[in-house]
């Protein structure tokens, strides 16, 4: 999962870091230190949907279905579009959840000085550039859609929750040592450092 998130962030990171700081206000360096608190939370979702509700074929029904490949090629749009939206669903119709997006909007709009109203629209923003990168992956990569399947479990041993709190808490490669700003807060919360 962290290798898929640097790769999208060394591929994509610099144009939707642009864009999103423009279409939200925000300066790029917060929204550079975001996406990749944001980007576990989609994938955690995709794993979930695909341990709950029908396997690799789930995740390959949503990705067909939502994982257009072209947002990736005016990502400038589709980030003004999601901006000026007058009605969002920070959980993705339930891919996060029944609260899953507005408490993550919450928490990381408390811990990062940010109105979360603007960070549960920039969920929805980012998840389809996600899930078209997921889709470019299977298409391209040469994994199919297995290699998915096994992106989602990193560890591959069929559990979401070690996958996602290791990566929140370590954060990714490129970031070294440092703590996701959500691993800190799980960190502190269940008492692992």
């Amino acid at each position: 999962m962290a290798a898929f998130i640097d790769e999208f962030m060394k591929t994509y990171g610099p144009e939707v870091t642009r864009q999103m700081s423009a279409s939200f206000d925000l300066d790029q360096d917060t929204v550079q230190k975001l996406i990749p608190q944001l980007a576990p939370l989609i994938l955690g979702g995709l794993k979930r949907q695909k341990d709950d509700r029908g396997g690799d074929a789930r995740v390959d029904h949503i990705l067909n279905k939502y994982g257009d490949q072209s947002v990736l090629d005016n990502i400038r749009d589709l980030m003004a579009s999601k901006a000026s939206a007058s009605s969002v669903d920070a959980n993705l119709g339930g891919l996060l959840g029944s609260m899953g997006g507005v408490q993550a909007a919450q928490v990381l709009g408390k811990s990062m000085n940010i109105d979360a109203s603007k960070i549960m629209k920039m969920i929805p923003a980012l998840a389809p550039l996600i899930l078209g990168a997921l889709t470019r992956r299977r298409d391209t990569g040469g994994g199919g859609i297995s290699g998915i399947g096994s992106l989602l479990d990193a560890n591959g041993d069929g559990s979401i929750i070690d996958d996602v709190a290791g990566f929140l808490i370590k954060g990714t490669a490129s970031q070294g040592k440092g703590k996701g700003i959500l691993g800190s807060l799980l960190g502190g919360m269940l008492g692992t450092k």
